[in-house]
């Protein structure tokens, strides 16, 4: 069968103009994933563990402002070393320590590291549900050209349908490719900022029960 096989530019040309803003959904996709991904795993460090035995030990020597000065020389790269530092900056112990206060000071930089985090995690969620609805639309609008060319047709025949089927579902086929990218991509990237905010809350919780054990001490 001749031309069984089309390049990417063939099947574009296909699809109609349908195809044009697929082709802007797929270059935000994979820019976005790109921009997330970089931010992610090189701008920012989310390990929290080795973070939290330093500042563990330094509390545990009363050594407040060695904690603090520590974590500062982190921040740029650590965001867990921002969040801890904003908890440790309302434990000072010269003040009357306040559980309630270290804690709403470690969530609201917790609050503003995850939303950093995410940014344009709802851009992925959008394109992974408007792809595939747009590329539906193509198919729909391809079907109403292909059944318009049988009516028009003096004579029927088999060819005439199955090339009009053909070429309306490709949008459908770039729409789904489209929007699975983006869902992977969504789904890997929320996976490591809900592990690292999970990692960061129980850590919170262990370094305030310290802070309060030791101030009510004893």
């Amino acid at each position: 069968m001749e031309n069984a096989t089309f390049s990417v530019l063939e099947l574009f040309k296909l699809g109609g103009p349908i195809m044009w803003p697929l082709l802007l959904f797929s270059i935000a996709v994979i820019a976005i994933s790109i921009e997330r991904a970089v931010f992610i795993f090189y701008y920012h460090d989310l390990k929290i563990d080795d973070i939290a035995l330093k500042v563990s030990d330094c509390i545990k020597s009363k050594d407040y402002s060695g904690a603090c000065g520590y974590l500062s020389g982190l921040t740029e790269k650590r965001m867990g070393a921002r969040i801890l530092l904003a908890l440790l900056q309302q434990s000072n112990p010269e003040h009357n320590f306040s559980v309630r206060q270290a804690e709403r000071a470690a969530e609201t930089e917790a609050k503003n590291c995850l939303n950093s985090l995410e940014n344009g995690f709802n851009f992925l969620t959008a394109l992974g549900s408007l792809s595939p609805l747009t590329g539906f639309l193509g198919t729909v609008s391809g079907m109403i050209g292909a059944f318009k060319s049988i009516a028009e047709a003096t004579e029927v025949n088999a060819q005439i349908v199955a090339n009009g089927i053909y070429e309306a579902l490709i949008t459908t086929v770039f729409g789904l490719i489209i929007a699975i990218i983006a869902m992977v991509a969504h789904s890997i990237l929320s996976h490591i900022v809900d592990k690292f905010a999970a990692r960061v809350e129980g850590v919170c919780s262990d370094l305030v029960a310290q802070l309060e054990n030791q101030h009510t001490g004893k």
